[in-house]
């Protein structure tokens, strides 16, 4: 007789994949998302989709294979439409005997095994293999047939001498309706969301259209199709996102929702007028972003252990600082879920709201009905809310709004716009707040920054790193001697740019009496730094040079994201 079947958790931790604590957080986080143990833990960082992959094949007890494209062969690849292996994220492997083997991601998916039997009409045998394996190889297999496709488009549109722009606004409409055009849009977003970019930036110059996607935080140029096609582009992508397609002389915002691949996915959508034509920016959305656990954003294990038992206090604020697309949200939005139980109510006003959580009410700034933050505010403390988050600290009247909250008793959370964390007190007190109320209500600041992860797969040690520049930055010798520095190369799998992925530098200020006093006195910010800093506060710099010695990312990436002042070390 069979024993019961163990489950996918006990199984990684006697692998030793996880520890108590990860299997812990992930249970928690799987109560509230509703989502399969397994995912989760792969969404937080704390094993990869092979560790979970061989562990459902042991549960299930089926095969687990490893996959490569050199090794798939075409001739069996070729039975299945590429179509229905996107459909159903299945890999054809072999074929003998009228019995074809498939390679499959989800043990539970029958149904997709009984539709692969039944329109194939044959005998189908799984393997189970990780899913990131799968995506891999379907989209590099159907790639070369795709860029094929874009190419014949291009050459399509280039060779013709239908003209587009001077149509007027019915012609443009019926031109963005057309299957050429909607095809060439779909294949932009499409190749953007697989290259992991965070932004598609359609961009009208003098004499021909730009594409770029930002990708880990820096843009990339594509193959760009020809200007005359600039206004029916522009016009299908607003037909997609709901604005107006007549207006092209103000600026306006849209949204697009779509699956792709099988993930959800929201583009917001912004326009705005310039010289040559509208510029277009389309800001990629994905929902598991905000699903991320508080131990997969880059914290060192001390700041990490600071940064829970902050976010756990009963009130006061807590703000996050950095420049536009720091990471700010993503931070915010993690502590956010670890803190979302049913015991806990939590109100956020935000400009816009980028992501909707389930169990959190989110209402979003509208200028135009006069729905500023203060005026949220002000709503808010009459909902009864035990944790408030403010989208960002732009005046007077919201700060003091925030910090009225956080004195009655509710924990609030906002951004500002600094470049270190001590620099967050001496701009609260300039925009007019009064010190006595800095000193009294912030809880803790938090600077941070983004810094590019090295591709894994494609990484090399560097021999020839600066070790005079990394020894006047205060590295030690002992440390020199430990640590093994690598350098980008460049694979298929980083599209030859050598880094994939990004994480956070961060530099934590926890207020103490000692900092208390100099906010209420209103002292100059070097003396808040340096009070900081004797306290034990490491610097964004050192947080990144940390990452350095351990071989996480390169010496170059840090010194581009956190610039060296003197003042602040």
């Amino acid at each position: 007789m069979l024993g019961p079947r163990k489950k996918i958790g006990e199984i990684l931790q006697e692998w030793g994949k996880i520890n108590d604590k990860q299997f812990r957080d992930a249970m928690e986080r799987q109560s509230k998302s509703g989502r399969r143990l397994g995912e989760v833990l792969i969404a937080s960082g704390a094993c990869t989709q092979a560790d979970v992959a061989k562990a459902l094949a042991l549960q299930f007890d089926m095969e687990y294979v490893e996959l490569d494209i050199g090794t798939i062969n075409p001739q069996v690849m070729e039975m299945m439409p590429d179509a229905m292996m996107k459909e159903y994220q299945i890999i054809p492997l072999d074929y003998a005997d009228g019995r074809l083997k498939v390679a499959i991601t989800d043990p539970l998916d029958l149904e997709s095994v009984d539709a692969i039997r039944f329109r194939l009409n044959m005998d189908v045998d799984c393997v189970l293999a990780a899913r990131e394996q799968v995506e891999q190889i379907i989209a590099s297999y159907t790639e070369q047939s795709e860029s094929e496709s874009v190419d014949s488009m291009l050459q399509e549109f280039t060779a013709t001498d239908v003209q587009f722009e001077d149509r007027g606004e019915e012609g443009s409409e019926l031109h963005a309706e057309a299957a050429p055009i909607i095809r060439l849009v779909q294949l932009m977003i499409t190749e953007a969301v697989r290259m992991r970019a965070s932004d598609i930036h359609i961009e009208a110059l003098s004499t021909r259209l730009r594409i770029r996607y930002r990708i880990d935080g820096v843009c990339v140029e594509r193959d760009a199709p020809p200007k005359r096609l600039q206004g029916s582009i522009a016009t299908r992508i607003k037909l997609m996102a709901g604005m107006q397609i007549e207006e092209k002389l103000l600026p306006q915002d849209g949204r697009i929702r779509m699956k792709l691949d099988g993930e959800d996915l929201d583009f917001r959508v912004s326009t705005l007028p310039s010289y040559h034509g509208e510029s277009i920016v389309m800001r990629i959305l994905r929902r598991e972003s905000i699903n991320l656990g508080l131990d997969s954003l880059g914290f060192l294990p001390d700041d990490y252990e600071v940064f829970e038992k902050l976010i756990a206090r009963p009130n006061g604020i807590f703000l996050v600082t950095g420049p536009t697309g720091s990471g700010k949200t993503t931070t915010l939005y993690a502590a956010l879920n670890k803190l979302n139980t049913p015991d806990r109510k939590i109100i956020t006003a935000e400009d816009p709201v980028e992501y909707h959580i389930s169990g959190i009410n989110q209402c979003q700034v509208n200028e135009q009905i006069e729905l500023t933050f203060q005026r949220i505010l002000r709503a808010m403390l009459r909902q009864a809310p035990n944790i408030i988050l403010v989208g960002e600290i732009r005046d007077i009247e919201t700060a003091e709004m925030a910090i009225q909250a956080a004195l009655t008793g509710h924990l609030v959370f906002s951004t500002l716009h600094t470049n270190d964390a001590p620099s967050a007190i001496t701009r609260l007190i300039d925009m007019g707040v009064k010190p006595f109320l800095v000193a009294s209500s912030v809880q803790a600041i938090m600077a941070q920054r983004l810094i590019r992860v090295l591709c894994p797969e494609c990484k090399q040690i560097d021999p020839d790193i600066d070790l005079v520049t990394l020894r006047g930055m205060g590295v030690t010798e002992e440390q020199l001697t430990q640590a093994t520095f690598f350098k980008p190369m460049g694979c298929p799998k980083c599209h030859n740019v050598g880094y994939r992925g990004r994480l956070g530098m961060f530099e934590v200020m926890v207020m103490n009496a000692e900092i208390r006093e100099l906010a209420f006195k209103h002292r100059p910010l070097a003396e808040i730094r340096q009070a900081a800093r004797a306290m034990g506060m490491r610097n964004l710099m050192e947080d990144g040079l940390i990452k350095v010695l351990r071989g996480i990312t390169t010496l170059d990436e840090v010194l581009a994201r956190a610039a060296k002042d003197p003042v602040a070390v």
